[in-house]
């Protein structure tokens, strides 16, 4: 009896200690072992997305994208996802650094949808008014030998732009352990979703198992 509630006792400080990984669901003696073992040894991204801002946009392919993912398990992150933020700087600012304080991501991996690009982009800065903040993350790193993935220089100044320059402004006033990045995602199709899909795949398991954060 003394062994069994020692037993519980520690599953449910366990419990908490990785109460932050839901990609797994399944708590059995296995499977919570190696739950344990991922949350200790993987780094944390938080990935966000945008909901639509015009009459024509049934879905944001930011958000599909990031559906697409969430639906997927991965060893070499523990990803953490708010989805459909509000096209609006404030209030997507304000959501994104609330989770943030609470989760202490590694990394940040904004998204956001570039309906007239072709592939996805990474964005190495964003302006307000007439201040430039760059990523900490050395971008030609990150994308490595992978040609389709585009660093671009221009957020697009709108929302993406907005919600990525408050990021990085807040991470450099406060000083924060953690390194922000902004992916434009072009509208999925039948004929780039897989491409698109890999790509992304292949820039998380970058940050999540190639790289120090400290060295990006």
């Amino acid at each position: 009896m003394g062994k069994q509630v020692m037993y519980n006792a520690a599953i449910a400080v366990l419990r908490l200690l990785v109460n932050e990984c839901t990609i797994f669901p399944s708590f059995t003696k296995t499977k919570f072992t190696f739950r344990v073992r991922h949350s200790l040894m993987a780094k944390k991204i938080l990935l966000t997305s945008f909901t639509t801002w015009l009459p024509h946009q049934q879905t944001n392919s930011s958000d599909d994208l990031l559906e697409k993912i969430s639906q997927l398990n991965y060893t070499f992150a523990v990803l953490n996802f708010l989805r459909q933020l509000p096209v609006n700087i404030q209030f997507a600012s304000n959501i994104v650094m609330k989770k943030a304080q609470v989760l202490k991501p590694n990394f940040i991996v904004c998204c956001g949808m570039a309906e007239r690009r072709q592939y996805l982009s990474i964005e190495s800065n964003a302006t307000c008014n007439d201040r430039t903040l760059q990523t900490n993350i050395v971008l030609e790193k990150l994308v490595g030998e992978n040609s389709r993935v585009k660093i671009s220089h221009d957020a697009g100044k709108f929302v993406c732009e907005g919600l990525y320059y408050s990021i990085l402004e807040w991470i450099q006033r406060h000083q924060l352990p953690v390194n922000c990045v902004f992916v434009h995602v072009p509208i999925l199709t039948e004929q780039n979703l897989n491409l698109v899909l890999n790509d992304f795949e292949f820039i998380l398991q970058r940050l999540g198992n190639y790289l120090d954060e400290t060295s990006l």
